[in-house]
């Protein structure tokens, strides 16, 4: 769909963008340092649990089933978050709207701490998803507030913060419920996120709302996006059943390593973020792939590298322990720089189909991308239980090629050139 055909599908009474008042100048090195720390430590809480899930099992009492559902419902929790809270940032200052996040993010994490059973610490983690939104908030604010010859250098600083966040925490929740134990990594969590919050209130300046939408009507325009937008769609669809796949891995790989052959403790499952990391900071590549050859190729490219990564994993069979933990590096390496890539890729498509709606054009790719990351940890622990690893490893290859499917299904022939170069 064109430019044109956007402005056209889009609600009349849908304001746009306003030029930025603090977009004159470069922000201060501290500010943009600031927003990419309220970014990591906003969105970490997310998948601080993915590494205890073995130490959890064993602590609660609870059955791996039911303890998987812990990483199901704050990703869940995440994407009704961004679904119903993320478009807010439109309507009212984006600083009050991170504050209050930051603050029901930190209640949450303490409740998480302090939950007497699994059934309690399942609500809590369905509020640490809703309230982790806050670095949905943080992303945004960073590209109001750079200047517009500079917006991808400070938004870029952001997202290393968020990506950092994202890989780290799993190494951090790994050692420190090792060392101390899962309820103290869940109060660690919420003094991080407490101590940000008060900086961010201290750092942080007012912005101004750019629509008076009623909060419904606001709601609305997403579906609105989402009918009207195929780009959109396709993108959605296939970021969020590529991450099926690396859901249910990060969900269920603290499980395999507690038990037999390994006997690993959650230390070692928080280090494969190490080795997550390798691959994910190597994703930037993926923009200037995009700009040579076209977000679509690059789409199809970083899919093709996380199936064959995935599928790889079935060679650990025949392996013994310890070549098989190389495997697993190697090939966690290979399908989290795939991931990423696409990510990279599937935004770049989706931020050029009408600039006027990226905040909410990106809530959209984001509740797809994280309704498959709660259907993946909730599959795959299925899958465990059931059919053990080599069950796993079928899904997360089986979701992937679905994802590269949709991505290679044929263009429509009808005229719509400039929807081809958004990669329709």
């Amino acid at each position: 769909m064109s430019t044109t055909e956007t402005l056209e599908t889009t609600p009349a009474n849908a304001s746009r963008p306003s030029t930025p008042a603090h977009g004159a100048a470069m922000p201060h090195p501290r500010l943009v340092l600031l927003l990419a720390t309220a970014a990591g430590l906003g969105v970490a809480p997310l998948y601080y649990c993915q590494p205890m899930l073995g130490v959890l099992e064993s602590d609660m009492g609870a059955s791996a089933q039911a303890v998987g559902m812990v990483p199901t419902l704050t990703q869940l929790g995440y994407a009704a978050g961004i679904l119903l809270l993320a478009p807010l940032g439109d309507r009212f200052d984006r600083r009050r709207v991170i504050l209050a996040k930051a603050t029901a993010l930190v209640v949450a994490l303490l409740l998480a701490a302090v939950a007497p059973s699994i059934g309690c610490l399942l609500v809590a983690s369905f509020a640490i998803g809703l309230s982790a939104t806050m670095a949905q908030d943080v992303v945004p604010a960073a590209a109001v507030l750079a200047p517009d010859a500079h917006r991808g250098k400070v938004v870029g600083k952001v997202m290393t913060g968020l990506l950092l966040g994202i890989l780290l925490s799993r190494v951090v929740s790994g050692l420190v419920a090792a060392h101390y134990s899962w309820r103290a990594m869940f109060v660690a969590a919420a003094a991080s996120v407490a101590a940000i919050g008060l900086a961010a209130a201290r750092g942080l300046p007012p912005f101004k709302p750019t629509t008076h939408l009623p909060y419904r009507a606001l709601i609305a325009s997403l579906g609105h996006l989402w009918r009207h937008q195929r780009a959109l769609r396709r993108a959605a669809i296939a970021q969020g059943l590529l991450a099926m796949g690396f859901s249910a891995f990060w969900s269920t790989l603290a499980v395999l390593l507690h038990g037999a052959p390994f006997h690993l403790g959650s230390a070692v499952a928080g280090g494969f973020g190490l080795a997550g990391a390798a691959g994910a900071l190597g994703a930037p590549i993926a923009g200037r792939l995009a700009d040579r050859h076209g977000p679509e190729w690059v789409t199809r490219l970083g899919i093709g590298i996380a199936t064959i990564s995935f599928a790889a994993m079935a060679l650990g069979a025949a392996m013994t322990p310890h070549a098989q933990l190389v495997l697993l590096a190697l090939t966690t390496v290979g399908f989290d720089l795939g991931v990423q890539t696409t990510l990279i890729a599937h935004q770049t498509i989706v931020y050029g189909i009408d600039p006027a709606s990226r905040s909410r054009l990106n809530a959209v790719l984001f509740v797809g991308m994280f309704v498959g990351m709660s259907a993946g940890a909730a599959i795959g622990s299925a899958m465990l239980a059931q059919w053990g690893w080599m069950g796993v490893i079928a899904m997360a290859v089986t979701t992937s090629l679905a994802a590269l499917a949709v991505r290679m299904w044929p263009h429509p022939t009808a005229a719509q050139g400039g929807a081809r170069r958004h990669g329709v």
